[in-house]
């Protein structure tokens, strides 16, 4: 049978979910849970970074490895995992030479040094295309202290952490777009897109407050989407309670059709999840303590599918939920 139409998420669904075992969750999370010593579970991620789709070429090699780190811990980060290890493969082409790879392991040694993480591992192999650097990312949590996308329930409140749409407006800002922007502005929306902040102690912190998580990689609307999908519930989300940067602000203040494109923007990595409401002063608390913004943004309800509203609470029709490779 032809895959053409299937999609992204049609074709896991149909060719890979049925060969996963207990531990891969039907391939609706983005980790893996493994039982290991008593009372934990390993937590085992994996993905990938493609040069011209997840990272331009010209970006510092050091960047691109940092950015391939914490793209993987903030998955552990949404389980609420401490991350220990790492396995690497890489796929380079031969214009990538010694001083490159140089550069390249010194980002991952000072992520490692960051986070506590060392490599068990890998494989490298020359392409003719594109770069492409694959890792999986091993962490450990408290048998049963994971936060899965599978917990949302009616009458909780969604809630995200840090600031949505940096890194795309990061993104246009190194294609040349928004040049009257101010220099720090430009160079701040820059960093959120080549150097995302994992969220490993929130998420952690989150285990016990958090019915259902997930980071914010996609896209936030079609991240909210997936755990919709998973919890079998519907979300709505209220635009104008959207967390922004200062630079995001002024953009969208100039242009305000692009807050509902932020929402679908994508590589922000904060963490997405749903609460019950009595939990509101434990997150506030936490916020505080950890000197990190998390905003209230929606409810989660009864149904299925995610709105987006506006400030009277009507629909804003959603153009682009997030990103899809196929």
């Amino acid at each position: 049978m032809s895959a053409e139409g299937l999609g992204e998420f049609g074709r896991i669904a149909r060719f890979f979910a049925p060969l996963a075992g207990p531990g891969g969750l039907g391939l609706k999370d983005d980790a893996a849970l493994i039982d290991w010593r008593p009372g934990h579970c390993l937590v085992v991620t994996v993905d990938a970074l493609v040069e011209g789709v997840h990272y331009l070429a010209e970006d510092p090699p050091e960047l691109v490895a940092k950015k391939l780190v914490r793209v993987n811990l903030s998955d552990l980060a949404a389980k609420g995992a401490r991350p220990l290890h790492y396995l690497l493969v890489t796929a380079l082409p031969a214009r990538l030479g010694d001083d490159w790879v140089e550069r390249f392991a010194r980002g991952l040694a000072e992520d490692q040094q960051e986070f506590g993480i060392d490599l068990l591992g890998g494989d490298s192999v020359m392409t003719p295309g594109p770069a492409m650097l694959s890792l999986t990312a091993i962490g450990e949590v408290a048998s049963g202290g994971e936060v899965r996308r599978s917990g949302a329930r009616p009458g909780d409140r969604i809630w995200v952490s840090g600031t949505i749409g940096d890194a795309y407006l990061g993104l246009k800002v190194l294609r040349g777009e928004y040049t009257a922007l101010p220099a720090a502005d430009r160079a701040a929306l820059v960093a959120r897109f080549r150097l995302p902040e994992p969220r490993v102690t929130l998420g952690a912190r989150l285990s016990d407050i958090a019915h259902a998580m997930c980071d914010v990689s996609d896209g936030l609307l079609a991240d909210l989407g997936h755990i919709c999908e998973t919890s079998e519930v519907a979300a709505t989300v209220r635009l104008p309670a959207l967390p922004l940067s200062t630079a995001a602000a002024g953009i969208v203040a100039a242009q305000p059709e692009t807050a509902a494109v932020l929402a679908g923007g994508g590589d922000d990595y904060e963490l997405l999840f749903a609460a019950p409401p009595d939990a509101e002063k434990a997150i506030t608390n936490l916020s505080a303590e950890l000197g990190l913004p998390i905003t209230a943004i929606g409810t989660i309800e009864s149904g299925a599918g995610v709105r987006l509203v506006d400030a009277r609470g009507d629909d804003i029709p959603i153009a682009h939920a997030g990103w899809r490779h196929f």
